[in-house]
């Protein structure tokens, strides 16, 4: 039998995943949760398989959760599956040590199978994201930068950002003078938006 956590915000896609999951013979869900600081804590109750981690959750995101999970409970495979088929998700994903990454308009008969394959050790990856981040390529901000920019996502001044990073006026104006340069932006606005639909933030 292979234990599934599922972790999504949005309570129907939770329930259908469940639903779903739940008409396989070999499938047993045995946690759900709606954000991503309660994975560690569920996972660790419950001893799943494999996790189903959605991206953007309140608390923590999928992205962290996964990386956290990972180390918490390393016989756990992750399987990132998103609305966001964005390709710096995809490579943040595996970055985390997740064994899968699939889009939620996969049919259900392919997540059934993402599930399975990844509890028997293989890594599945939904084929045209993998060739559009391969073509897009990696992120090319650092972890400051994003960092900054994910701060600025919500305005306020360069003091604010100061304040919020624990970093120097002058630092935070560096790195965001970086980060719209390597986003081809003009103004941070522009940059916060082309890291978001990139999904590097």
């Amino acid at each position: 039998m292979i234990k599934v956590l599922l972790a999504d915000d949005q309570a129907l896609v939770r329930g259908a995943f469940a639903a779903m999951l739940g008409l396989e013979p070999d499938i047993e869900v045995v946690a759900e949760v709606s954000a991503g600081d309660e994975v560690i804590a569920a996972a660790q109750r419950t001893r799943p398989d494999v996790a189903l981690l959605d991206v953007q959750m309140p608390g923590k995101d999928g992205l962290s959760a996964a990386a956290e999970l990972r180390k918490a409970l390393p016989s756990c495979r992750v399987i990132v599956c998103t609305t966001f088929g964005r390709p710096g998700y995809l490579a943040r994903a595996m970055a985390a040590g997740a064994a899968g990454f699939v889009v939620k308009d996969a049919t259900p008969e392919q997540l059934v199978d993402a599930v399975r394959r990844v509890h028997a050790g293989l890594r599945v990856v939904d084929p045209a994201l993998a060739a559009e981040s391969l073509a897009t390529g990696q992120s090319p901000l650092t972890d400051r930068e994003r960092d900054v920019l994910a701060v600025a996502r919500d305005g306020g001044t360069v003091s604010d950002l100061a304040k919020a990073l624990h970093l120097s006026e002058g630092t935070v104006r560096n790195h965001l003078s970086a980060a719209i340069g390597k986003t081809g932006a003009r103004t941070r606005a522009e940059a916060v938006k082309v890291a978001e639909d990139s999904g590097w933030l």
